[in-house]
């Protein structure tokens, strides 16, 4: 003899069996995606150990007390996507310790790359103008999350260029 039902909700046969298998389906997709977290090695030939660069180079300390020099610099980060290894080039223009200006320039491989890092040049600016350099830490831009990784490769090059 099969045990009640009665204290159970009454669901629709297969619900229960669809929401464990969709949750199933939510984790794998999400260990996939954690798999294709960006390296924080540069592997990108012939730029593994190279600084990132000022394009001005104001000597004065930054008066929030973090210790950057004002400026505008520029880094190359690189994330892994599906299709390989990608590059993305970031500048910031400091001031004080905070954005006051973000530019991407993109070095897609595909049109899909090219997409996804178009879709993040367009919505970077939004989320970093203003705030400090130390609260960085971008993960989803604008649809694009693979992205993000890259350009916060740049940062860290960034902010160790600008002390």
């Amino acid at each position: 003899m099969r045990p009640s039902n009665s204290t159970s909700p009454s669901l629709p046969q297969g619900t229960l069996r669809k929401g464990l298998f969709a949750g199933i389906a939510g984790l794998s997709l999400a260990g996939t995606v954690a798999g294709c977290a960006p390296s924080t090695a540069d592997s990108t030939p012939g730029t593994a150990g190279s600084p990132a660069t000022p394009s001005t180079g104001s000597s004065a300390l930054a008066g929030s007390g973090a210790g950057y020099k004002d400026g505008t610099y520029s880094a190359d980060g690189n994330y892994v996507s599906p299709n390989g290894t990608e590059t993305v080039g970031v500048q910031l223009t400091l001031a004080a310790g905070k954005i006051t200006d973000v530019q991407i320039t993109q070095h897609p491989s595909n049109p899909n790359t090219r997409k996804f890092q178009g879709e993040f040049a367009g919505g970077i600016a939004a989320q970093v103008v203003g705030r400090n350099i130390d609260e960085l830490d971008v993960s989803k831009v604008a649809g694009s999350s693979l992205t993000s990784g890259g350009f916060n490769q740049a940062v860290d090059k960034i902010r160790a260029e600008a002390q």
